[in-house]
C-alpha cells in the first residue's frame, strides 16, 4: 500500500465554504477524501484525452431489437474487440427495447477505438460510456 503524503492547499474563504458545502451534500467523510476523488477524476480525464494508460468501465447501449442488423453489428463489433471486452450483459427492457452493457478493460486507445466504432452503429437509441483509469 502506498504511503499517504500530507500537503497544504490555499484557497479563498468563499471557495472553501463551497467545497465544504459540496463535501457535506455528497456525503464524503472529510475534505481529503473529496479532494482525492476529484484528483482521481481529473487524472482519468487527462489520461483519456491524452490517450495514455489503461482504463476499465462500461459501455451501455439501448436499442430496438426488432432491428436485427443492430444486434448483429453489435455482436460483430464485440467479437472484433474481444481482447478488451471482459463481459457483456443483455437485458430485455420491454417488447421492443434491449439494454446491453459491455464491460471493457484495456489500453485507452483501444477502448476509444471501440467506442468510436460503436458510435457509428445505426439504430442505437442511447449510448453511455463510463470509464476510470487503472
Amino acid at each position: 500500500m502506498e504511503q499517504t503524503v500530507r500537503f497544504g492547499v490555499s484557497m479563498t474563504e468563499d471557495l472553501l465554504t463551497e467545497l465544504d458545502d459540496w463535501v457535506a451534500r455528497k456525503g464524503y467523510p472529510n475534505r481529503s477524501e473529496a479532494i482525492r476523488q476529484m484528483v482521481r477524476a481529473f487524472v482519468t480525464e487527462a489520461k483519456w484525452e491524452q490517450g495514455v494508460g489503461n482504463v476499465c468501465g462500461a459501455f451501455t447501449v439501448i436499442y430496438n431489437h426488432h432491428n436485427h442488423d443492430v444486434a448483429h453489428e453489435l455482436t460483430h463489433l464485440q467479437h472484433k474487440f474481444g481482447d478488451i471486452i471482459v463481459c457483456t450483459t443483455h437485458v430485455h427492457m420491454d417488447e421492443d427495447r434491449c439494454l446491453e452493457v459491455v464491460i471493457l478493460k484495456g489500453d485507452v486507445k483501444q477502448v476509444k477505438t471501440f467506442l468510436e466504432a460503436a458510435a457509428g452503429l445505426k439504430s442505437l437509441a442511447s449510448v453511455s460510456p463510463s470509464f476510470v483509469s487503472i
